[in-house]
């Protein structure tokens, strides 16, 4: 099978890029990182991918009069670079339909919640307000309306008593890094496809294990 070229939308550091640059250069990895696309010119995570040695672009909005002449340019090229699949990681610029139904079905993103929970900003922070006790991440399609694509995968992380923002908010990203990767192989292998507006895996998986929380729960139960 012949790797699927992708390109990662970053608009800063690129945290989520560099384990997905790590994951494909792994043997047997169906994917290829072939271009690294910022829309500012000073992001630092296009320095990290130049020093990974994946090809770079800078294609600064503010340089375009409109998002759809701005989306045009990003659109050209992507297509010069001969892209299969587009990965988002902090590409922060809210996209018009036209170009995300230009890539539907080929542009993902990994956004730091349990879609369809807590969807847009500050996830963290109302998953603590809402006393939910699982929080986590999801692995989705793009479609026009934010953050409510077909999902492709989802990791779990228990909210503890005492968390922060920022202690739920690191607990989460260390999950984003496995899981991103994951699902980037998933969908370019073809183990999850896209079928009528929902992801149909091609594959079942063990259906018997369950997060507990309280974890101390369980315990008490067999106790």
């Amino acid at each position: 099978m012949s790797r699927r070229r992708v390109a990662i939308l970053i608009s800063g550091r690129g945290s989520n890029m560099l384990w997905l640059i790590e994951a494909a250069n792994a043997p047997g990895f169906p994917a290829e990182i072939a271009l690294v696309l910022s829309n500012r010119p000073d992001a630092e995570g296009l320095t990290r991918a130049k020093d990974a040695g994946i090809a770079t672009l800078a294609v600064d909005h503010k340089n375009y009069p409109t998002r759809e002449s701005f989306e045009q340019a990003l659109d050209a090229a992507l297509v010069a670079h001969d892209i299969a699949f587009i990965c988002l990681a902090g590409f922060m610029r809210v996209l018009t339909d036209w170009f995300v139904e230009r890539w539907a079905g080929r542009m993902i993103n990994i956004h730091p919640s349990l879609l369809p929970l807590f969807r847009g900003t500050h996830t963290h922070r109302r998953a603590l307000e809402e006393g939910v006790l699982v929080h986590g991440c999801t692995v989705h399609f793009v479609v026009p309306e934010l953050d409510a694509g077909p999902i492709i995968a989802q990791a779990v992380v228990p909210v503890v008593p005492g968390d922060t923002q920022e202690s739920l908010a690191a607990r989460v990203i260390v999950q984003e890094h496995r899981l991103y990767p994951q699902a980037l192989r998933m969908i370019c292998d073809g183990t999850a496809r896209l079928e009528n507006g929902r992801v149909v895996f091609a594959q079942g998986w063990d259906a018997g294990g369950a997060l507990h929380v309280p974890a101390h729960a369980e315990r008490a139960v067999s106790e």
